[in-house]
């Protein structure tokens, strides 16, 4: 860090004076954190101090539960709205990727991560889905709020290969706003394997403005071999830009390893830093990086034998009754953040 006093609440460290991120008082007020559910529209909102920040929303459209849309501290949103509330610009390409999720791409041979209402019927069979279950908790509070939900997933006949219990730990400060996301996934029945692949793990789709420039057509193809043609797109106002924790910048991160990768660019006029960081106690530390300039932020620790060349594979498996946890935290910071303030709010989240 460079000089100034860094505060650290539970863990959660916010930035120096002379940063460029902003500075609370020591004794100022922490926000209020408000999560709300609402049964009937199938949803619970994250509010703070009245304002929204982000919404879990679990609706029957959508082939998974999601955090939609994420905001910055001063209301700025940093998700694509495509394909629930398109906005002039952006790309529509991938319908699955919506908000911030968490899926695979290979459990058992079925796909999680590209089920969307766009898959083909004779695709159906072969595709997975997310099902919320319930609201276990929601508690309000001063600085943080805290939500955990049940979810099963699911084959197409409706049985339940895990079961998903999350808690998010929604926080926030001047200027910070950041989601923990501690997902237990629990094989109920059979054993699961978490087959190597690229899709996956954790994920989000960005704004328009964060991607990074691209003047070409490009060509993306899913795990079942499915192509999509994205054509090239006006750059104006595009200033997207990966860093890792390695040093790795812009497309290079893809593929490779890293405790956290910061993506930085400017919504709207205002500088943000996005952050994913990834827990030394989750299977396949450090995560790999499915981290793509057309705007997918992802980090994906499942998926060795193909970020490796087929050097390595892990094919992650759990016994029946088996349980793992997986922790990670999304950071969305206003302001410009360098990688040794992303690195002291990951060791803050390490401990």
């Amino acid at each position: 860090m460079r000089k100034g006093w860094l505060l650290v609440i539970g863990g959660f460290g916010l930035g120096t004076p002379d940063s460029g991120l902003p500075n609370p008082e020591p004794r100022a007020p922490s926000p209020y954190v408000d999560i709300v559910p609402h049964d009937d529209l199938r949803r619970v909102d994250v509010l703070v101090d009245g304002k929204p920040f982000t919404s879990y929303i679990y609706p029957t459209t959508l082939k998974k539960p999601t955090l939609y849309p994420l905001r910055a501290a001063s209301g700025v949103v940093v998700t694509r709205g495509w394909p629930l509330e398109p906005r002039p610009g952006e790309r529509v390409d991938h319908p699955h990727q919506v908000g911030l999720w968490f899926d695979h791409g290979d459990v058992n041979g079925l796909d999680f991560w590209n089920n969307s209402n766009a898959i083909p019927a004779e695709r159906a069979a072969k595709m997975g889905t997310i099902v919320h279950r319930a609201v276990r908790r929601a508690e309000s509070g001063s600085g943080e709020g805290a939500l955990e939900v049940t979810a099963d997933w699911v084959d197409a006949h409706g049985k339940a290969l895990l079961r998903e219990d999350t808690r998010f730990v929604f926080r926030a400060a001047a200027g910070v706003r950041a989601v923990d996301r501690i997902t237990t996934l629990t094989a109920p029945g059979d054993a699961v394997t978490f087959v190597d692949d690229k899709e996956g793990l954790i994920g989000m789709r960005v704004a328009r403005a964060l991607e990074q420039p691209s003047t070409t057509p490009e060509v993306f193809t899913d795990a079942g071999g499915h192509s999509t043609t994205v054509p090239r797109l006006d750059n104006t106002g595009v200033t997207g830009h990966y860093r890792s924790s390695e040093g790795i910048e812009g497309d290079s991160v893809w593929g490779t390893r890293g405790r956290w990768t910061m993506l930085t660019g400017v919504v709207q006029g205002e500088p943000v830093t996005l952050a994913i960081l990834d827990h030394p106690k989750n299977v396949g530390f450090p995560t790999y990086w499915h981290a793509r300039g057309y705007g997918l932020f992802a980090a994906n620790p499942l998926g060795m034998k193909i970020f490796s060349n087929g050097r390595e594979q892990l094919n992650f498996r759990l016994a029946p009754g088996e349980s793992t946890t997986f922790r990670h935290r999304v950071l969305i910071l206003s302001g410009t953040a360098s990688p040794d303030e992303i690195e002291t709010y990951y060791r803050a989240f390490a401990r």
